[in-house]
């Protein structure tokens, strides 16, 4: 697997859908096709690249990790500001901060062995400690959930 590259993410305002979920009882089809019926619905839409975010509860989600623990995951686009949110959306903010940017290519069902790569072999092999923010992915133009060749930025928030 390719080594990540290690950026700064600028803050970032996002609006859409959450849910509470887990690994075995995973919703995310159902979150997406909400947020995505209503998606025209957000204003001040700043590109085209959709947000794919997991908020944990602390960093222990991943030293103790047990697919059937909850955390919330959400739908979203990033917008310019809070100024306009759509009844049934809500609003996220990301902070600044270090990222490691994976690029993931393949299908989402083949995920969870990136993942392990993350979490079993380069985080406790690098320089760096889980940071406990959001987790999210970039599905941008070469996004393409049925594709072999589908591609995505997968960022894990990382510090010193």
């Amino acid at each position: 697997m390719k080594q990540p590259t290690i950026q700064t993410l600028p803050q970032k305002k996002l609006i859409g859908k959450s849910a509470r979920m887990s690994l075995v009882q995973n919703t995310t089809p159902v979150l997406w096709k909400s947020f995505m019926q209503h998606r025209k619905s957000v204003k001040n839409i700043i590109g085209t690249d959709l947000y794919s975010i997991q908020v944990y509860d602390d960093t222990s989600y991943f030293k103790n990790f047990n697919p059937q623990t909850a955390f919330t995951k959400y739908a979203m686009t990033e917008v310019s500001s809070f100024d306009t949110i759509p009844e049934d959306m809500e609003a996220l903010t990301i902070e600044a901060g270090l990222y490691a940017v994976f690029i993931y290519k393949g299908l989402p069902q083949h995920f969870a062995k990136m993942a392990t790569y993350i979490f079993s072999q380069w985080l406790p092999n690098s320089e760096y400690a889980l940071d406990n923010r959001p987790h999210f992915e970039v599905l941008g133009d070469k996004y393409k959930p049925a594709s072999e060749d589908s591609e995505e930025e997968v960022w894990i928030p990382i510090k010193k």
